[in-house]
C-alpha cells in the first residue's frame, strides 16, 4: 500500500497502539478508539486504594520485543525501568528458599550437579524458544502454501528447525507437545525448583503442569531471549502503554479515550467503519480490531455477517481465564521469613513443588477455586516508591487457579478466596495481615468486565498447538486479515499470542500495508 488510508483501530491495548503507530509511520490516517479513560488494556497502572497504584493485570515485563522499543523510540517517549533482571525466589515451606537466576541456581539443598543441570536445561530451552521467537516475528504461512511467498515461508520454518542440529531438532519435536511436569521430572530437580519452573509454564493459562502444551507455553515465556528476565517499568505496566501511546501520537495517530465501539459496520461484506455509543457512525477505509476474536466477531461484527462454519470455529476458541490478581495496600514493608530487603524486591514464587501446582489446578478443573493457590508475587514499591504514599507498600500477586466459571459464582466466593490467598502469603510473612490497609481481588469475571476481554483470559485464548501459528486464532483469520474485507485483527488472540511483546500489532500492521488476504 502506498497511498494513505483512513484506519480505525478498535481498542487501545498495547498491540492496538503498536499497530496504529506503524500504520501512521507508513502514512495512514489512524484513529484509535478506546472505551476506557486511559489506553493500555490489560497493561495499565491504576489506583486501587487512596494513594496506592498497581499494574492491574500483567505486572512484570519480560517479552517486549527490543526491535519495537528501538523503532518506536519508547525510551525517548518516557519508558524507563525501576528494576531489571529480577531473580526468582522460590519460597520454601520452612524458610529454606531457592534463588533462580538467568543462569544461576542457589539455595537450600542445591548442589553443584543440580546447578549444572539447571544451566544446561535453560540453555537448551532458550535455543528452542529462539526458534519460536523467529516464527513470532513473521506472519504464519498459509496451509497449504498458495504461492511462492508461502512456500518460501514454510521452507524457512523447516530450515530454522533443521539448522539447530539433529540432536536439538529431535529433542524439540519430542518435547513441544508434552507436559512440563514430565520434562522437569527427567531433570531430577528439587521440589522448589520444579515448582518455580512449573508455575512459569502455566502462569495465566488454563492448564496445569501435567497438561499437554505446557512445554509450549514455557517456551513462549522464554521467547524474549536475553531480555526475558523480568523487569519492572517505572510507573507500572501502564508506563509501557503510555510510551507506546506517545510514540503513536508523535507519528500522527489520533487517540480517543472514553469512546466505546458498539459494532463494526459491515456493508456488502466489507468493513466501512464503526458505530460508537450514541449511534454515531465513524467511517474509515480499514478497521483493525485489537479486541479478542470472540468479542470482535460474535459481538462487534455479529454472526449474521460471517459464514456459519467460521463463526463456529470462533465460538470454539478456548479462552476462559484461570488467573486472578491480588492487590494489597500495606502500611509498611512485610517481613518474609528468611528473606532480606534485597530479596523482597525480587520475583517471589509460592509453588512448593510441581505436584502442588498440579493439585491447585485439580480443584479448578471441576469449577472450584484452589484451596492452596500458587502465586507469582512482587512488591514493586521497593523499586518504585511513587506507587504508594510515604511509608506504604504495594504487593501484587498473580494467583492460580481461579476459574472463570466458578460453580457457585464469584459474587459469593470472592472474599473467601481473597482471604485464602492472604493466608497463603501469611504462611511466609506471618504479620502481613496486620499491615493490610486495603485488599482487592480481581477474578477472571472482573477482568472481563473491567478490561473487556471475553472470558477474562489474559492472552485472548489459550496458547496450544491447535491455537498456534497458522491456526491462531482460527483458520480463515490466521494472518491478521479476516473473511470480512478490510477488517483485520491485531490483538493477543492472533499470532504469536499473549504477553506484552507488541509483535501481534507490528505483524498486523505489516500485513495491512502489504494488503495480505485472509488465510
Amino acid at each position: 500500500m502506498t497511498d494513505p488510508r483512513s484506519v480505525i483501530v478498535v481498542g487501545g491495548g498495547h498491540n492496538g497502539l503498536v499497530c496504529a503507530a506503524y500504520l501512521a509511520r507508513a502514512g495512514c490516517r489512524v484513529t484509535v478508539l478506546e472505551a476506557a479513560a486511559t489506553v493500555g488494556g490489560a497493561a495499565v497502572t491504576r489506583e486501587f486504594a487512596p494513594g496506592f497504584r498497581v499494574s492491574a493485570c500483567a505486572h512484570l515485563l519480560y517479552l517486549l520485543h527490543p526491535g519495537i522499543g528501538v523503532e518506536l523510540g519508547l525510551e525517548r517517549h518516557g519508558l524507563a525501568f525501576a528494576a531489571t533482571g529480577l531473580e526468582t525466589i522460590a519460597l520454601g515451606r520452612d524458610g529454606r528458599h531457592v534463588t533462580l537466576g538467568h543462569d544461576t541456581l542457589a539455595g537450600a539443598g542445591i548442589d553443584a550437579a543440580e546447578q549444572a543441570r539447571y544451566v544446561a536445561f535453560l540453555q537448551r530451552m532458550r535455543r528452542f524458544a529462539a526458534v519460536l521467537a523467529w516464527f513470532a516475528e513473521r506472519r504464519p504461512p498459509r496451509l497449504p502454501g498458495r504461492g511462492l511467498a508461502d512456500t518460501l515461508a514454510l521452507l524457512g520454518m523447516g530450515w530454522r528447525v533443521r539448522r539447530m542440529g539433529r540432536e536439538d531438532m529431535r529433542e524439540l519435536l519430542r518435547v513441544i507437545g508434552i507436559n512440563i511436569y514430565d520434562l522437569l521430572a527427567e531433570e531430577s530437580y528439587t521440589d522448589a525448583v520444579q515448582g518455580a519452573l512449573a508455575l512459569d509454564a502455566v502462569l495465566g493459562t488454563r492448564t496445569g503442569p501435567r497438561s499437554p502444551n505446557s512445554v509450549l507455553t514455557f517456551l513462549h515465556r522464554l521467547g524474549g531471549g536475553d531480555a526475558a528476565a523480568p523487569a519492572l517499568p517505572r510507573g507500572g505496566m501502564g508506563a509501557v502503554s503510555a510510551a507506546i501511546g506517545a510514540a503513536a501520537a508523535a507519528a500522527g495517530v489520533a487517540v480517543r479515550t472514553g469512546v466505546r465501539v458498539q459494532r463494526i459496520v459491515i456493508e456488502a461484506g466489507r468493513a466501512i467503519g464503526v458505530e460508537i455509543a450514541g449511534g454515531e457512525i465513524v467511517r474509515a477505509d480499514l478497521v483493525v480490531s485489537n479486541a479478542d476474536p470472540k468479542t470482535t466477531f460474535l459481538d462487534l461484527v455479529g454472526a449474521a455477517n460471517v459464514e456459519t462454519g467460521f463463526t463456529r470455529r470462533i465460538d470454539h476458541i478456548r479462552g476462559e481465564g484461570m488467573a486472578a490478581k491480588l492487590h494489597l495496600a500495606l502500611d509498611r514493608l512485610p517481613a518474609f521469613t528468611g528473606l532480606d530487603a534485597r530479596q523482597l524486591g525480587q520475583r517471589l514464587v509460592l509453588a512448593p513443588s510441581a505436584g502442588d501446582v498440579e493439585r491447585a489446578f485439580d480443584q479448578a478443573k471441576y469449577g472450584g477455586y484452589s484451596s492452596s493457590p500458587v502465586m507469582e508475587v512482587t512488591i514493586p514499591t521497593l523499586h518504585d516508591p511513587q506507587l504508594a504514599p510515604d511509608g506504604g507498600q504495594v504487593l501484587s500477586a498473580i494467583v492460580q487457579y481461579a476459574p472463570y466459571h466458578l460453580k457457585d459464582g464469584w459474587d459469593a466466593a470472592r472474599d473467601t478466596f481473597r482471604d485464602i490467598c492472604i493466608r497463603a502469603l501469611a504462611a511466609h510473612a506471618p504479620e502481613i495481615e496486620t499491615h493490610i490497609v486495603h485488599a482487592e481481588l480481581l477474578t477472571p469475571v472482573d477482568i472481563e468486565r473491567e478490561i473487556g476481554i471475553n472470558g477474562g483470559h489474559w492472552h485472548h485464548g489459550e496458547l496450544s498447538l491447535d491455537q498456534f501459528l497458522m491456526l491462531r486464532p482460527v483458520p480463515g483469520a490466521a494472518r491478521y486479515a479476516t473473511p470480512i474485507e478490510r477488517l483485520y485483527l491485531c490483538g493477543a488472540g492472533t499470532h504469536p499470542g499473549g504477553g506484552v511483546c507488541g509483535l501481534a500489532g507490528r505483524n498486523a500492521a505489516r500485513a495491512i500495508l502489504r494488503g495480505e488476504p485472509a488465510a
